[in-house]
């Protein structure tokens, strides 16, 4: 019997672990992430250079090994400070063979300016499927942490690729 209780008890420890190692998967300081949208892509990330610049080389078009054009999905990140606000980071992940592949990552200076509260993020469908290139989230923030209702922001980006953060007119 005791040989009996001692296997369970080291089952039991070893399978804790093991839940525990998974929980690390995910940074503790992530706090929300949608993915949404989707893209096609000519070539350039989301950090590509300006159009208007006489010295920009021009878009070339990205295949892939099998000679199809790349695309992939958008991603929104909150991640949580020490002072308890958030940053909110945008990243183009790529969908490859190999699994997913992220092409650019950049800060959204617009909320990290705020010093936000971020309290929630939503895609715009959450049946993962839009009907055009692009992506739209609501960001949900509170400036001031005893406020009873939140802000709502939204982040487009359209088919071209521009980005747009601006404060949700109802």
């Amino acid at each position: 019997m005791h040989k009996s209780l001692l296997l369970a008890l080291l089952l039991a420890v070893t399978g804790a672990s093991a839940l525990a190692e998974d929980a690390n998967v995910v940074s503790p300081q992530v706090t929300f992430v949608t993915s949404t949208g989707y893209w096609e892509e000519s070539g350039d990330s989301l950090s590509a250079l300006d159009p208007s610049d006489p010295q920009a080389e021009p878009a070339t078009e990205s295949k892939n090994a099998e000679g199809a054009p790349r695309r992939g999905y958008y991603k929104l990140i909150a991640l949580r400070q020490q002072d308890g606000t958030a940053q909110i980071h945008l990243q183009q992940i790529a969908a490859t063979p190999a699994g997913p592949e992220v092409i650019s990552s950049a800060e959204l200076e617009e909320f990290s300016s705020l010093k936000a509260y971020v309290t929630d993020i939503r895609p715009e469908t959450s049946t993962g499927v839009t009907a055009q290139p692009g992506m739209f989230a609501t960001v949900y923030l509170k400036t001031d942490p005893a406020a009873r209702e939140p802000e709502t922001w939204t982040v487009l980006i359209d088919d071209l690729g521009d980005i747009k953060v601006e404060r949700a007119s109802n």
